[in-house]
């Protein structure tokens, strides 16, 4: 009887416990979404970059209203290969000057970079060769707190100031209401643990 007992108190409990994860979702969820992300308000920089991985188009043109609202004069746009035979930034200054802004602004830097580490490295010596100091860096909301982590260990000597650009698939207290924010969420955090474990 008392093993009984014990049993049921314990199916109790995960019933109560599994109620209060479906009553609380949306606060313990948000807050997962919440956390891929690190935006902040940027200062005048001498470079703004804008990293790969967009297809919409959102980040450069994020990047090109910080020009317009003059926090810095260039944009370094970030060109990573594997675009039908192209690199991103032959299809992101074009997309960016269809929406009216200067090519002029933009400086188009290609690579084959496929990790954001790579991209990091790779793009290191070009900001060095432009006596970067201070850069504004552009790139999705749910990437932005892995990017930054990763670009400081990789940077150093660089004060980078995050910027985020939306994307229409995430939001961070909203992810879970659409297929693609949850392929985003889980792809994000998958490299993020892989990233903090060092693969």
């Amino acid at each position: 009887m008392a093993r009984r007992q014990s049993w049921q108190y314990k199916l109790l409990i995960l019933i109560a416990l599994a109620l209060v994860i479906v009553l609380t979702h949306s606060i313990w969820m948000g807050w997962l979404g919440d956390s891929l992300v690190d935006s902040e308000r940027p200062s005048h920089a001498d470079f703004i970059v804008v990293l790969g991985g967009d297809p919409y188009g959102h980040r450069i043109l994020k990047a090109a209203e910080l020009v317009k609202e003059g926090f810095a004069e260039r944009v370094l746009v970030s060109g990573p290969s594997g675009f039908y035979g192209l690199h991103e930034d032959e299809l992101a200054i074009p997309f960016a000057v269809r929406h009216g802004y200067p090519a002029v602004w933009f400086n188009a830097f290609q690579h084959n970079a496929h990790s954001t580490e790579e991209e990091a490295i790779a793009l290191l010596p070009d900001l060095q060769k432009s006596g970067a100091h201070q850069v504004i860096v552009v790139t999705s909301d749910y990437h932005s707190r892995r990017a930054l982590r990763t670009l400081r260990s990789h940077w150093p000597g660089i004060q980078i100031w995050m910027v985020t650009a939306p994307d229409e698939y995430f939001s961070a207290h909203g992810w879970w209401h659409t297929r693609e924010g949850r392929k985003i969420f889980l792809l994000e955090w998958t490299k993020t643990i892989a990233s903090l474990v060092g693969m």
